[in-house]
């Protein structure tokens, strides 16, 4: 395809990411005010707000497996994009109505207002976030070169970045003097029936741009042999098909009448156990970049979170507190929109940064890009730590998004090629097993080095291991039989959606720890600057871990 034909559609397939990102950022922006409406301390407002990225953290490993498994004719990744974005949708219908349904209760009040304005917070919290997993799995799906999906996800997070500007932008305007406002019923109806109108018309536009290949002809292959119980799954063996995979093809040709939602769920109950074990078991090439990409996220939220409560107050020497009218209140309020100016400055530069992303890592590599981002974020956060000057903080925090559009595209793309080379970044592992009288009762692993896999082929050539034990049903031992074939093939079956769900997983665990820590340490240190100068220091820590992270095969060597 030529190449501004190409641009033009990863443009259009990443709308609904930009669209994803419009409604979390605007949601979330314009919530606390409607919660403080309803009668919500300010007390609990971080706590309702930590709802989704907990919630995230428990079902996103399920969600990000589950797609790699799924056997639905629709296609491995659509049937979790469609149903996310139903809750999004829900989400923000909710939202703005919550006094309406409240009173259309017979014992509606004040009290289901404000849960109403929770279940939609915490729905569009987490279905927004966790429906980038499934997406960041397509992309990595369609484009498979290298060179592919580095533009791919360079153009995901300039998406993503326009979407915070777009999402940063539409609650400051004022809505409430337009015609449409009138017929609607207010600022909040308006704000999110136009939020509503952005989402459904990107989620259409990305769902008619991408074709995803049909999981059903390799699910029906091969159907002779797995409609029988007991030889299905050895025939299965046989022909090379993983024999974890048949109680779950069995189940899809069973389903497949009884519609795509119930064999989804049937699929995500089944493998539940599973999921979670490998993603407790992750090889050392994710660990060391899931490490460098949690510390890395929780210097850019804590700085994200709390800056224009800093401006507020540090700069501008507001009080949140004071009198409407007051000098000190609208100190705090210009702080808070200048604070708000800084992010959108932000936005814009990570924008720019992610258009010239694939230009850099061409020119500079990956390991040069990715360390220069975290130490130009340090010393930047470390300036607006020490300066006074409003002109010089608002110019370092825009520099900041240089880091935020890394953050968003080098880890997906190093994901990618990991999995590309699974031989050389996810090495395989020797299986030890104790048997007594003929039953395996227990099972351990461990990761081969190269030297030892060498030994072992040199002086074990064609020594087949122990066969798993089968039941009558062929469901029997079928994480056994999964190690087994792991160890045939050479490297770990892991999907990628799994891998991306574990990255995704590092950013809603850095919005969870500045929520709970973060009061607790300005409360202790009495000053508003702990929150930058936490910052300073995970950037600082961040520097140091991805020093350490393989971005190459000579890292391996290292």
């Amino acid at each position: 395809m030529p190449g501004w034909r190409s641009q033009w559609r990863l443009v259009l397939l990443n709308s609904l990411a930009c669209g994803l990102e419009i409604c979390v950022a605007a949601g979330i922006t314009y919530v606390p005010p409607l919660l403080l409406e309803a009668g919500v301390e300010e007390r609990y407002m971080t706590m309702v707000l930590g709802i989704g990225p907990v919630l995230g953290l428990l079902f996103i490993p399920l969600i990000g497996s589950a797609s790699d498994h799924c056997h639905s004719s629709y296609g491995r990744r659509r049937p979790f994009i469609w149903l996310l974005s139903f809750g999004v949708l829900l989400a923000l219908f909710i939202i703005p109505h919550a006094d309406i349904l409240a009173a259309r209760l017979a014992w509606g009040g004040r009290t289901f207002q404000v849960c109403f304005l929770i279940l939609g917070v915490g729905l569009l919290d987490f279905c927004g976030q966790v429906c980038f997993t499934p997406l960041e799995a397509l992309l990595s799906d369609l484009y498979r070169d290298e060179e592919d999906y580095n533009q791919a996800f360079a153009m995901f997070s300039c998406m993503v970045s326009l979407g915070g500007c777009v999402g940063y932008l539409l609650p400051a305007l004022d809505w409430s003097r337009g015609l449409l406002s009138a017929y609607l019923g207010g600022q909040a109806e308006c704000l999110f029936s136009l939020l509503t109108l952005i989402f459904i018309s990107s989620l259409l536009i990305t769902m008619k741009v991408f074709e995803e290949p049909s999981c059903a002809s390799s699910g029906l292959a091969g159907s002779e042999s797995l409609l029988e119980p007991g030889a299905g799954t050895i025939e299965a063996g046989r022909r090379g098909v993983p024999r974890s995979c048949c109680y779950l093809l069995k189940c899809k040709l069973r389903l497949l009448k009884s519609g795509p939602l119930l064999c989804l769920l049937r699929t995500c109950w089944s493998m539940t156990p599973a999921i979670y074990r490998s993603y407790c078991h992750v090889p050392r090439v994710m660990r060391q970049l899931c490490m460098a990409q949690l510390c890395s996220w929780i210097a850019v939220m804590s700085f994200m979170l709390f800056y224009t409560d800093f401006v507020g107050v540090g700069l501008y020497e507001g009080v949140p507190s004071a009198l409407p009218g007051s000098v000190s209140k609208q100190r705090y309020a210009e702080g808070i929109r200048m604070g708000s100016m800084g992010l959108f400055l932000q936005c814009a530069t990570s924008t720019f940064f992610s258009l010239v992303m694939s230009r850099l890592v061409r020119q500079f590599g990956s390991r040069w890009v990715y360390i220069s981002s975290m130490v130009s974020f340090t010393v930047s956060v470390l300036v607006i730590c020490l300066s006074k000057s409003v002109v010089l903080v608002t110019i370092m925090a825009s520099l900041t998004g240089y880091a935020y559009a890394t953050l968003q595209t080098l880890p997906y793309t190093l994901t990618c090629m990991y999995h590309k080379e699974k031989e050389v970044y996810m090495p395989k592992r020797k299986a030890q097993s104790a048997h007594k009288n003929g039953v395996a009762t227990k099972r351990d692993s461990v990761y081969l080095t190269a030297v030892e896999e060498e030994g072992r082929l040199n002086h074990n050539p064609g020594t087949p291991y122990g066969h798993a034990f089968l039941s009558q049903n062929g469901s029997s031992h079928s994480s056994g039989a999964a190690e087994q074939e792991e160890i045939d093939s050479g490297f770990e079956k892991r999907g990628v959606g799994l891998d991306f769900a574990i990255l995704d997983s590092t950013f809603l665990l850095s919005q969870v720890f500045p929520t709970l820590f973060m009061g607790m340490i300005v409360q202790f240190a009495q000053s508003v600057t702990a929150y930058i100068a936490c910052s300073v220091i995970f950037g600082a820590i961040a520097s140091y871990l991805a020093s350490r992270i393989i971005f190459d095969q000579k890292d391996l060597k290292n």
